[in-house]
């Protein structure tokens, strides 16, 4: 049928536009906020690839229920724009007839995001909290930065490497300041590396340089000048923490009940049913009445998606802290949802045969 193929055709074509910029804006301040991190020395270079696929796979869900909202309210705002819906209405279809072909491309979608926020997204994040925990239990040297001041993990020295000279394990221009038997201590030495005992015991080695130490407020400093000085590395572990409800798997937040759990479980369960929301309530917000302005409809089909985007999070907070029965948690939200949009289907239902029908009498 020449109707749904040209509205599927279409639609594709705009979501996969609309999917690809907001893709680009969502990595584009994702990579700028992980090199932020990465050049504050908070979070290791070699990390910020990974994090960042991590990041996007769980933000995937959102951005899919956004991409076909707006493919499907751009189509038909455009198709009431050049007076094709009158063309359509004109043929005897009514507005209820774009609800297949939307559910159509919807149905898909729904199934994609339901894989993602019941499987994958936990699973990134869990991946995610484990690649960090390695990060944090690595030695002070290995995540240190060349150019940015870095503090150990005991909080007990200062660490500064211009550059790396070499070797990835050979550094030049090292900076170092040690508090020890309450004496402050600076050195400087021009290279320096990393040495492993047969025990396993790890010391960074400082080649050429000079050390200050004194007591902090006296004038009085020793300075040494020495050609070799090791400096023993401690080992550090991470701390354990306990994985929180967006990292566990699905089938464990089923088993562990607790409101926190219910409510991430009712948040996955929840976008896929709002893919197919928000995407047959787009139908009746694409309509532009030709008396008013062309971005009138845009607007408040903006304003829509923010208020039903903030009313599923404030229920899954509430739910989260039992101050919201489970039993409506945001499905109460879902039930509002659908119907506003009965509402909004009623009334158009009625004011477009009307509308056009004086449409086609004045021309």
């Amino acid at each position: 049928m020449i109707f749904r193929r040209a509205l599927l055709q279409e639609l594709f074509i705009n979501a996969t536009a609309v999917f690809i910029t907001l893709l680009a804006i969502s990595i584009t301040t994702l990579l700028i906020r992980l090199l932020g991190q990465a050049a504050s020395g908070s979070l290791a270079s070699e990390a910020v690839l990974a994090f960042l696929a991590f990041s996007a796979l769980n933000y995937l869900p959102v951005l899919l229920s956004l991409t076909l909202f707006i493919a499907v309210l751009l189509t038909l705002t455009r198709c009431y724009r050049d007076n094709e819906m009158a063309v359509w209405f004109s043929a005897g279809q009514s507005l209820t007839a774009f609800i297949r072909p939307v559910l159509t491309v919807a149905a898909p979608v729904a199934l994609v995001v339901a894989i993602l926020s019941l499987f994958l997204s936990p699973w990134a994040l869990q991946k995610q909290s484990i690649y960090r925990s390695q990060i944090e239990s690595r030695d002070d040297v290995a995540s240190v930065a060349p150019g940015v001041f870095k503090e150990s993990k005991h909080a007990d020295r200062v660490f500064f490497v211009e550059s790396f000279a070499g070797e990835q394990n050979t550094v030049s221009n090292i900076f170092m300041q040690s508090t020890e038997n309450q004496k402050q201590g600076v050195m400087f030495a021009q290279h320096g590396h990393q040495s492993i005992t047969k025990n396993g015991d790890r010391f960074l080695v400082l080649l050429n340089g000079k050390r200050y130490e004194g007591l902090p407020g006296s004038a009085e400093f020793k300075i040494v000048e020495f050609e070799r000085y090791a400096v023993r590395i401690d080992p550090y572990e991470a701390k354990l923490t306990a994985p929180s409800s967006k990292s566990l798997s699905s089938l464990d937040l089923i088993k562990n009940k607790s409101p926190v759990n219910t409510a991430e479980l009712q948040w996955r369960l929840s976008l896929p049913l709002s893919v197919l929301l928000l995407a047959l309530l787009a139908i009746p917000l694409s309509f532009v009445n030709p008396r008013a302005g062309r971005s009138l409809n845009l607007m408040l089909a903006l304003v829509t998606y923010l208020v039903y985007s903030n009313c599923l999070s404030i229920a899954q907070g509430l739910v989260a802290q039992d101050k919201l029965a489970p039993v409506l948690g945001l499905w109460a939200v879902h039930a509002a949802l659908a119907v506003l949009l009965w509402i909004l289907f009623y009334q158009r239902l009625r004011v477009s045969p009307s509308l056009f029908a004086r449409l086609r009498r004045a021309s």
